[in-house]
């Protein structure tokens, strides 16, 4: 048995930073992979489906080119392989940076191979075992699917597998109405793609504030693609060489089914009973505000703890605990401000509470509200679609959420992500000098313009 300080299981976000962290303060680390080196993020989720959106867009903007007064000779044709290639060029060089980074880490022991506990403090790798002071479990999610009649009977697509299909879908169905779902959705259809999304529920991207699922919703159709919400009665079936997804009040046929519904932990096969790690009903790790979980010396972090699915929370979570551990810090999940984006065209960025769940926290709210084709560097753009808005606290003034969709929106929402992690009040951004023509000067505009609602 080897023994070593910490132990760190998956590569993910998480991972390689606490690997290079602890390290850094003379520790001994192994860290356990057993796939391809970067988690999702890597090698199933931003990196290469930003790639592909970024294609997409490509092809977007040179259908667009006689708007701007710029003449492209023939119609706009999408190479389906280099398109490929593109993605994979990409993933690959982050995939290798990282595994080269950890491998001529001083202190670091990289160890490839499925990790299974055999105590709380032993894991079992390959049929060697390591023991480690303190244990880390970075092991990431995957996508589940749901119990529709007949889906388990067709070759259907998750996230994981459509970027790497030989050939593009002529007719492409969308099982899900989400984050995930909508990326791949737009990004086809740009691709040339027929699409139509499917949603049980009475919108797309329930979670967020009506005006604003209307808002994307409108932007996918303008596009041509079709979406169907409030789907009930699902099935699905083989139709000739394709797929069929039949609903109440209709069907929705394609070459090709995209099932993007959810996503489970990879915690299902590492042992972890024999650890005596606690999980909930649905597999995720449970955690205190700090990640650790109910066995001392052992921390989860990223997405199998539940907490979000985001590779910048998973990163957040890897210094959360390098920092107690190494600085005492006494820092905590409870100190972060939950923020994300939607990479559609426009993107939507995100932060803070929406204004439905502000009220329904019993604050009393401002709005601020601006449509985009208001905003001049969007009109200048010709990026005119979406909205801004903000929602503050009228007694406090604290600026509660930020629900930004609209061109450069992924990046305009940090200032006020920023303003709210400084705690300040509203009028502190309000009377800001932003850069002009930009879009992030409207903010000050949005948070002057106020209003009860």
């Amino acid at each position: 048995m080897t023994s070593y300080d910490a132990i760190i299981i998956g590569t993910g976000q998480a991972g390689p930073s606490l690997a290079r962290g602890l390290a850094g303060a003379g520790q001994r680390v192994a860290i356990i992979e057993r796939g391809r080196f970067g988690g999702t993020c890597v090698n199933t989720g931003c990196t290469p489906t930003k790639a592909m959106v970024a294609s997409a867009y490509a092809a977007h903007m040179a259908r667009r080119a006689e708007e701007f007064g710029v003449t492209i000779s023939g119609p706009v044709g999408i190479d389906w392989a280099r398109v490929r290639a593109r993605k994979d060029a990409i993933a690959g060089a982050s995939r290798t940076a990282l595994e080269r980074s950890l491998r001529e880490t001083h202190g670091v022991t990289v160890v490839q191979g499925q990790a299974r506990f055999v105590g709380p403090h032993e894991i079992e790798v390959n049929g060697d075992r390591l023991r480690g002071e303190r244990v880390f479990i970075n092991v990431g999610g995957r996508p589940s699917a749901p119990d529709v009649p007949g889906l388990t009977e067709v070759a259907y697509l998750t996230s994981d597998d459509i970027m790497d299909i030989d050939t593009k879908p002529s007719r492409l169905v969308v099982l899900g109405g989400s984050y995930v779902g909508l990326e791949f959705a737009q990004m086809f259809r740009r691709f040339g793609t027929e699409v139509t999304v499917i949603e049980v529920g009475p919108r797309l991207i329930g979670r967020e504030d009506p005006e604003i699922s209307d808002g994307v919703k409108s932007i996918l159709e303008a596009e041509g693609i079709r979406v169907v919400l409030g789907a009930a009665e699902l099935r699905v079936e083989r139709r000739g060489d394709g797929i069929a997804v039949s609903f109440s009040g209709g069907v929705a046929a394609g070459s090709h089914l995209l099932v993007a519904t959810g996503r489970r932990p990879n915690t299902d096969d590492l042992g972890l009973d024999r650890a005596g790690i606690a999980v909930d009903k649905r597999g995720y790790i449970v955690t205190d505000d700090e990640l650790r979980t109910n066995v001392a010396g052992v921390w989860a972090v990223g997405d199998c703890n539940g907490r979000a699915a985001f590779t910048h929370t998973s990163y957040n979570e890897g210094e959360i605990v390098a920092a107690n551990l190494l600085e005492h810090a006494g820092r905590s999940v409870r100190e972060r401000i939950m923020a994300y984006a939607l990479y559609t065209d426009p993107p939507l960025g995100r932060c803070g509470m929406t204004e439905t769940e502000a009220r329904a926290a019993g604050r009393h709210v401002l709005v601020g509200r601006i449509a985009m084709e208001d905003v001049s560097r969007a009109y200048e753009k010709s990026e005119t679609l979406g909205m801004m808005k903000i929602v503050v606290d009228r007694d406090s003034q604290e600026i509660l959420g930020a629900a930004l969709l609209g061109t450069g929106c992924d990046e305009v929402v940090h200032c006020v992500l920023d303003t709210m992690y400084a705690r300040a009040r509203y009028p502190v951004l309000q009377r800001a000098m932003h850069i002009h023509p930009t879009v992030a000067e409207f903010i000050p505009t949005l948070l002057g313009d106020l209003h009860e609602t």
